[in-house]
């Protein structure tokens, strides 16, 4: 990064809509080869206990770049403007999370950095790669005006064929367009496991009507929906937040469609829509535990745990996540990254002040994530206590959720 980039970056920091801690400064500092020291470290060797590397399958991960490689990607131009601050900062934070900040390399280093990272992880383990569909309008025609960034379904299977020891993929398909099950019909065939949504910055309303003929299509096929759920804070484009309530995602539930809500929906507030349109305002966690709890759920809901660690959801929806040993058969990890890398989004100390973690394993993710922001992500997740409780290492094996074909030996108890 060049002096006027981190100039404004830094001066943009105050625009910014991320709640972000200064801790540990703002830098990603992009080391490589992480030392023997940290990979047998004692708390890293426990984290890994009972857990079965083959079935750990990262959910979340973000297939990003700016397009200089033609191989499918693309981010608006408001990201590499500096008439638009707040977008111009999160594009510079993505790329050094993801060390890929060479100009007209970006693509490729973002490839090279994640498969090294995934190297440093115990054999067998995948990524899931995203694809990320572009904003459509009512009409169900791509919106490029408010759209935030693409990434095909192309270029996410494509790599998961070069790579099939290293990746699997997550397709993303809007259910506006008129050939949206043709579509779906075509990626399940591809390898695609699952679809991904993030229904404000795609246009997206899961409890339109419209979406009807897609719901029954993933059910006869009996594949995933990943969804976002509450208040999106990383990706612009859009004006509908609404969109993003877990509530209307009943609609999908009722087709019998698997839905996993990213992020356990951990920010955010929304209209009580079960008790009318002008219903006040709930926490958007507590509108996803009260879906959690029904019973008609059961075999159909989950969560996923990306992002719950950063230090704008640090609170009760982390706690209870914890605590909820019930649900834990029915959670499922993803990292989010890049976003791991991106420094000011986490508050150790913090989380060593509240008991979450301890000092000693603050000290040791601090250090872990200079190295790899992945195994940090893991590692963090596997110290987190709260009233004694732990997650149970069946959420980290997130292979079973995705259709890969072995009985799930899902935990429920730590």
């Amino acid at each position: 990064m060049n002096r006027r980039q981190f100039l404004m970056a830094s001066g943009a920091l105050g625009l910014s809509t991320w709640p972000l801690s200064l801790e540990e400064g703002l830098w990603n500092p992009c080391l490589d080869g992480l030392p023997r020291a940290l990979a047998d470290h004692d708390i890293v060797r426990a984290a890994w206990e009972g857990i079965d590397p083959a079935a750990f399958w990262d959910c979340h991960v973000h297939l990003i770049g700016v397009g200089d490689s033609n191989g499918g990607l693309w981010i608006t131009p408001a990201m590499q403007s500096l008439w638009h601050p707040v977008q111009y900062l999160q594009r510079i934070f993505y790329q050094n999370a993801s060390c890929a900040e060479r100009q007209g390399h970006v693509d490729e280093d973002f490839l090279a950095r994640l498969l090294r990272l995934q190297a440093e992880l115990p054999a067998g383990n995948k990524i899931m790669l995203l694809a990320f569909a572009h904003h459509h309008d009512e009409t169900g025609a791509v919106d490029l005006a408010s759209s935030a960034y693409y990434s095909s379904n192309a270029a996410a299977r494509d790599l998961a064929r070069r790579y099939p020891a290293q990746f699997e993929w997550i397709a993303s398909i809007h259910p506006y367009q008129p050939d949206c099950v043709t579509q779906l019909e075509a990626v399940v065939r591809d390898g695609a496991r699952a679809v991904k949504w993030l229904p404000s910055a795609m246009g997206i309303d899961p409890a339109a009507p419209r979406c009807d003929p897609f719901y029954a299509a993933l059910a006869r096929l009996d594949v995933p929906l990943l969804s976002h759920g509450g208040k999106e804070l990383a990706v612009h484009g859009g004006a509908h937040d609404e969109f993003n309530n877990p509530l209307r995602l009943r609609r999908a539930l009722g087709h019998g469609v698997r839905v996993i809500v990213a992020h356990c929906a951990s920010l955010g507030s929304y209209p009580d829509i079960d008790r009318g349109r002008d219903a006040s305002p709930v926490e958007a966690f507590a509108l996803f535990a009260r879906l959690m709890d029904e019973a008609r759920y059961e075999k159909l809901l989950y969560g996923d745990l990306s992002a719950v660690t950063q230090v704008n959801r640090l609170g009760p929806a982390l706690n209870t996540v914890l605590e909820r040993d019930d649900w834990h058969a029915r959670l499922v990890n993803g990292s989010d990254y890049p976003l791991p890398g991106v420094v000011p989004l986490f508050a150790l100390s913090r989380m060593a002040g509240q008991g979450l973690i301890t000092t000693e394993q603050a000290v040791l993710c601090s250090e872990i994530r200079r190295y790899n922001p992945l195994l940090f992500d893991f590692v963090l997740k596997r110290c987190l206590r709260s009233r004694g409780k732990r997650l149970a290492p069946g959420v980290f094996e997130s292979r079973q959720v995705f259709g890969a074909g072995e009985p799930s030996r899902r935990q429920s108890g730590a």
